[in-house]
């Protein structure tokens, strides 16, 4: 029997902490760039201050992937007309992308990390080039979310008409080049070409998979949230030991597609699906309000983590411990803010996300 057959009744019933979960990996993505300046200063900052930033990228490093798999979850399910789907999911990317683009640019200039010539074509290809590359460090997500955007009306069709045999088959065979693609292990490497079983793909059918699956036994959210710890401590300890061992910073723990962070995202995927939380109606409002402009606020929150930063309203404001979660907390709420002004402006609508 086709996956896809057994979860048919159950497909609704999944947005709601969907949307409950992208509003969490959005604000985990904002702690995530507002610890790491002081993850990168291991020569200078102090063991306490260091070790807040390490104990919050390893709880918050589940981020990006869950949103991949909440992506895929959400649209591996459904059959596309091929024209349809690249111009409605390109038709809401690219234009806000490329306005986020320019600004950062801007930014960049402002801040004199790039500058512009007496000529014009010269400047013509510094643009260009920033495109190209990324305007920005967090950006290069976006253009992980395009491959991913051509690739989903391809393996759409193997999800829908896949087994549960067959998924598992997928899962693991890709979740075996992970492993073995870890420094240390890749003297266990077969020589097998599977490369067509890395990358992000495997988190889009692990998102897929996670959400729809009919678990018969009880317990899976304490479970869940047990491993979750469990691996974040691992990951932030293992780091630690690193750096002690070679005193430099290693980010061997820290890797999106690596095991380690494969186990955290899908233990934080299923504590959201399975976690029941009776929200108040106006705060269950805002986070699905929040959920609609996901896009907008990861591409502008590093603007206000930039107009923070100029201001010194960064983690070193008092102990970074508390300064973190805080300036996170801001920067998200202020690029809640800014998103939805732009939702209700006449032109700037179109580029919210």
């Amino acid at each position: 029997m086709k996956f896809s057959q057994t979860i048919s009744t159950d497909k609704h019933q999944n947005i709601n902490w969907m949307n409950n979960l992208r509003s969490i990996a959005m604000f985990a993505v904002i702690v995530l760039h507002t610890a790491s300046p002081l993850l990168f200063r291991v020569k200078d900052a102090t063991i306490n201050d260091w070790l807040a930033a390490d104990a919050y990228n390893a709880l918050v490093r589940f981020c990006v992937p869950v949103f991949v798999m909440i992506t895929g979850a959400l649209l591996l399910q459904r059959e596309y007309e091929l024209k349809d789907f690249l111009k409605r999911r390109f038709g809401r990317l690219i234009p806000p992308f490329i306005f986020w683009s320019f600004v950062y640019i801007g930014y960049r200039l402002y801040n004199e990390e790039i500058e512009l010539s007496d000529n014009i074509w010269p400047n013509i290809k510094l643009v260009l080039q920033q495109l190209q590359t990324g305007s920005y460090y967090h950006l290069w997500y976006v253009y992980l979310l395009m491959g991913l955007y051509l690739f989903i009306p391809v393996i759409s069709k193997f999800v829908r008409n896949a087994t549960e045999k067959e998924l598992l088959y997928f899962l693991g065979v890709w979740f075996l080049t992970v492993i073995l693609s870890r420094p240390y292990l890749t003297i266990l490497d077969p020589g097998i070409d599977l490369h067509n079983f890395t990358g992000y793909i495997g988190y889009l059918v692990l998102g897929y998979y996670l959400a729809y699956k009919p678990f018969k036994f009880k317990n899976i959210a304490p479970i869940a949230a047990l491993v979750f710890v469990s691996c974040a401590l691992l990951i932030a300890s293992g780091t630690y030991f690193i750096l002690l061992k070679t005193k430099n910073l290693n980010t061997f723990f820290y890797e999106p597609i690596s095991p380690f962070i494969v186990i955290l995202s899908s233990s934080a995927f299923l504590m959201a699906r399975f976690i029941k939380v009776n929200l108040n109606p106006v705060v269950n409002k805002l986070i699905n309000n929040v959920g609609k402009y996901t896009l907008g606020l990861y591409l502008s929150h590093a603007f206000i983590l930039n107009v923070f930063e100029l201001n010194d309203i960064t983690y070193n404001i008092f102990n970074p411990i508390f300064s973190i979660p805080l300036v996170a907390l801001l920067t998200f709420l202020l690029s809640s803010l800014l998103i939805y002004v732009m939702s209700k402006l006449p032109l700037l609508k179109y580029v919210a996300g």
